[in-house]
């Protein structure tokens, strides 16, 4: 599982304290604790800062990778922020995220070509959110072979279906999941990735509705999630669930993490 931790995110209030005050300390504390936990890229988002946010986004990344080898998650909706924080990232950074809709499209498409970046590609597009998994597979379809014609390779891609709140439509899970066994069996070689936490909006306990829904994405095929991984309960059901789906030879991440005392219950 590609773990991209979530918490460098200025729609969370302390953050957006942290980056308007500059306190580098502090990100880079949470950056430090996320690596720690076994993310495997830090995402980073400014947008609520709008004309502040290229700026802001520098900073981020930069401070980031001060503390941490990991590569940075580029997180906006404006293809002009995520080209500056590409302009001080180190390494191969994850950009979050392209999708059909006509204003990031055609920029990004050009950003992204013959690059080694890895691209979320979400299945969004200027006729709104799908509703099915056909509606999803079918711009999910149209991503991924606008991207490998710019010569992006299939594994440097991550198909994101799209999680949406299960207390607007009881579907809206199912036709995720089935979206994302049928991506994984029709684009062989694709990754998928989302913003799992959705799925429980407006609804009580919200984490238990999290993990269990990781677990069964991660049964269909589900290889990548944006999630919080000081989560010590929601990283034991990653672990756990890819032993199950056959992905952890003889066990040995769910026993190393076991001995490493990183579960929790």
């Amino acid at each position: 599982m590609i773990v991209v931790g979530e918490l460098i995110n200025a729609s969370r209030k302390a953050i957006a304290e942290a980056i308007e005050n500059q306190d580098k300390a502090a990100i880079q504390k949470i950056a430090k604790d996320e690596c720690e936990s076994g993310a495997d890229y830090i995402d980073v988002n400014a947008g609520v800062f709008m004309d502040k946010e290229a700026g802001y986004m520098k900073w981020l990344v930069t401070s980031v990778q001060e503390v941490t080898d990991l590569p940075c998650c580029i997180d906006s909706p404006d293809p002009h922020v995520i080209e500056a924080a590409l302009s001080v990232h180190k390494g191969t950074a994850m950009i979050n995220s392209i999708s059909l809709e006509k204003g990031r499209f055609d920029v990004l498409l050009q950003l992204l070509a013959g690059t080694e970046l890895k691209a979320v590609a979400l299945c969004m597009s200027d006729e709104g959110m799908p509703k099915t998994a056909d509606d999803r597979i079918k711009i999910a379809d149209k991503l991924i072979n606008a991207l490998l014609k710019k010569n992006i390779p299939l594994e440097n891609i991550f198909v994101d279906p799209l999680v949406q709140p299960l207390s607007v439509d009881n579907r809206f899970g199912v036709e995720f999941l089935d979206a994302i066994e049928k991506t994984m069996t029709l684009f062989q070689g694709v990754h998928t990735m989302c913003g799992l936490s959705n799925i429980s909006y407006g609804l009580p306990n919200r984490v238990l509705i999290n993990r269990i829904f990781m677990s069964m994405a991660i049964a269909k095929g589900l290889d990548g999630a944006i999630i919080n991984p000081l989560d010590k309960q929601m990283m034991a059901t990653v672990i756990a669930a890819e032993a199950l789906r056959g992905r952890d030879a003889y066990c040995q991440n769910y026993l190393k993490a076991y001995r490493a005392k990183r579960f929790e219950f």
